[in-house]
């Protein structure tokens, strides 16, 4: 077979959705519409605007807000490498002592990517695609002065067949690459610390306090899929920066989350709270139970073992039943808060109460990083197996600071769309595949130019509506009808169009009637009100 032949008889690639991500469908979009509009409109009415940040941003801003040590931030993050970072990575490839062999062109190598780099190092500077640090430009001058005599040494080896020792030379090169300060972005894997950075950055502090905002999106994260977990997923959350840390705010936040699960209908939602105190009583109580599960450090499994030392408090989120009833005997942080936490806490509970929202109290439930502080929650919900939390939140103090900007108090929660869905759908409240109002079944030229203008004042008057691109036979057009879940079918032919009477044909029942297109709009948004 000739080699034209074998390339005709190639199939094309299948491409096929990266593993652990999906396609949302209708009518599954539906539901995830009527989520996503709820939200806009509870979060609306407790004062909360909506932000949207980029949906990538510094890697270092994640790493100081989520943790370095975490899985999120050392193993899940996608991140990216810019033209500057793979310059770098291919010049200290070439820069390796001794060389393997084939000296000789490894050094122009060496020296080729040294003139590369220098010239991405100015542009980026000058278009401000890179800090003009004093680093950053030390860097850049030491290679401007290491790269002419390199240059001009290299040439005068080449013409006389000789090469000397590159080693020194080549490790200052290496050495000025390495201190230029390349910024690595990542895919945000969650949109709090976004926020964070936006309140700083446009001086929020200065409006009137607190600050309320909302945000809804994608988030990634490169972890192993399972149910109700995608790479690509999304969260619905809100934060409230600035102010006072008034029990009432925690209060309200939580209140406003349980308004919106209510207002979707979600079936057993369970709303868990705690306190984990702040810097004056939590770091005793972390000593306390890190003494505590020494002792029973051979009953643990490896990884809580491990977490003994980096931190404690992770154990008791341990889901191994061997490990239950150890964690059941475990010092409680509720009996080591300081007098200012047990004050707070108590009056979180009141605020609650006022308010009607039922809670648990779950002295499991903390948070490991260090500027968490006292009010922390998770809402559960049914139908999603083990994994059934459906929103996490709490106080965060010390972010804002941690990031650069003032002291500045925040609260906020974050909601996973995907499992909240998900809990929803099991309960049965996913939508049927919606059908039109009205198909137009129209004949004939004439009756064409109506029934545009027709479908044009439906859609204005809010109808959804199917209007077919080419003339068909009346059975076959009331066929395509039935197939779309039409309610109506609007007839429209010759007489039609010259009477000024048009057909509405109600496809249940088969009844039908003659209006004018006044009459007729008329009939159809009584109908809709009526079956609202």
């Amino acid at each position: 077979m000739s080699e034209g032949a074998a390339k005709k008889e190639e199939k094309p690639r299948k491409f096929q959705v990266i593993r652990g991500t999906r396609d949302l469908l209708p009518p599954e979009t539906v539901l995830w519409n009527r989520v996503e509009q709820t939200a806009h409109e509870v979060l609306a009415t407790f004062g909360f605007g909506e932000i949207r940040p980029p949906i990538f941003e510094p890697t270092d801003l994640f790493a100081r807000s989520i943790g370095t040590e975490t899985d999120v931030v050392s193993k899940e993050m996608y991140k990216t490498a810019n033209q500057l970072e793979f310059l770098r990575q291919q010049l200290l490839a070439e820069t390796v002592w001794p060389f393997a062999k084939r000296e000789t062109s490894q050094i122009t190598r060496a020296l080729v990517a040294t003139q590369a780099l220098v010239h991405e190092v100015q542009r980026a500077i000058e278009v401000k695609e890179l800090e003009a640090t004093s680093d950053n430009l030390a860097a850049l001058t030491h290679l401007k002065e290491l790269l002419p005599p390199a240059m001009e040494r290299w040439a005068v080896e080449i013409r006389s067949e000789v090469s000397s020792n590159w080693e020194e030379v080549l490790k200052m090169v290496g050495d000025a690459a390495k201190r230029i300060s390349i910024e690595s972005i990542s895919l945000r894997p969650e949109a709090t610390a976004s926020v964070c950075r936006a309140y700083i950055e446009h001086s929020m502090q200065h409006l009137p306090q607190p600050v309320k905002l909302y945000y809804m999106g994608s988030m990634f994260r490169r972890e192993r899929p399972q149910k109700g977990r995608y790479r690509q997923f999304y969260q619905i959350g809100a934060e409230v920066l600035g102010g006072s840390d008034a029990p009432a705010i925690d209060a309200e936040v939580i209140e406003m989350v349980m308004t919106f699960f209510e207002r979707l209908g979600l079936p057993g939602a369970q709303l868990d709270l705690n306190s984990i105190g702040d810097r004056n009583c939590r770091p005793k109580y972390v000593e306390l139970l890190r003494a505590e599960l020494l002792k029973v450090k051979d009953k643990l499994g490896p990884d809580s073992q491990r977490r003994i030392a980096t931190n404690p408090l992770r154990v008791l989120d341990s889901k191994l039943e061997s490990e239950q009833g150890i964690i059941a005997t475990l010092p409680r942080i509720a009996d080591h808060l300081c007098k200012e936490c047990a004050t707070h806490y108590a009056a979180v509970k009141h605020q609650l109460e006022m308010r009607g929202v039922i809670y648990r109290e779950n002295w499991r439930l903390v948070r490991g990083l260090d500027y968490y502080m006292r009010t922390t929650f998770e809402i559960t919900a049914q139908g999603l197996g083990s994994q059934n939390a459906v929103c996490g939140g709490g106080r965060y103090d010390g972010l804002v600071e941690l990031l650069g900007g003032p002291p500045t108090k925040g609260i906020g929660f974050a909601i996973g769309e995907d499992r909240l869905i998900m809990s929803l759908q099991e309960s049965g409240k996913s939508p049927a595949q919606q059908g039109r109002d009205v198909y137009i079944a129209w004949m004939g030229e004439r009756a064409h130019a109506t029934a545009i203008r027709a479908a044009k004042d439906l859609r204005q008057a809010g109808f959804s509506v199917e209007l077919p691109p080419v003339e068909l036979k009346f059975a076959k057009a009331l066929g395509q009808a039935d197939k779309l879940g039409a309610k109506y079918a609007l007839i429209l032919g010759d007489n039609e169009v010259a009477e000024g009477l048009w057909t509405l044909k109600t496809l249940a029942d088969g009844s039908q009637a003659k209006f004018t297109e006044p009459h007729m709009l008329e009939f159809l948004r009584k109908q809709r009100a009526s079956s609202s």
